[in-house]
């Protein structure tokens, strides 16, 4: 796949794809603008056309997992507040050319985040 940005989310305290968990992704270059947002599906990625490169340039851009609504919806055990709640995750595309795949493994007290291939 050329081009785009994915996303893919597990939450790997309870073993399963974090299906439903909101995932907002922004373009940061001059004034910050939201290119992408939804639910994860059933396999934890999500399905937008940002995937496959709509959108998509060289440029800083944010990432933001909603772990603590998700781990709210899920009944998942967690703090109040969570621990976790919005997880921003800030990252430069050099080569709009190149797929910028982001594998996101979380649990209520942490998480790892990366480019995938």
């Amino acid at each position: 796949m050329a081009g785009g940005i994915s996303v893919h989310a597990v939450d790997v305290a309870r073993g399963r794809p974090a299906q439903g968990m909101q995932v907002d992704i922004y373009d940061l270059e001059g004034v910050r603008k939201m290119i992408a947002s939804g639910k994860l599906a059933a396999n934890g990625a999500l399905d937008h056309p940002v995937v496959h490169g709509e959108g998509v340039k060289a440029g800083p851009y944010q990432v933001i997992f909603h772990v603590g609504d998700y781990l709210r919806a899920t009944g998942a055990p967690t703090s109040t507040p969570p621990f976790l709640d919005l997880v921003p995750f800030r990252f430069t595309i050099a080569n709009a050319a190149e797929h910028y795949h982001l594998p996101f493994k979380f649990t209520p007290w942490g998480f790892s985040l990366f480019r995938g291939s």
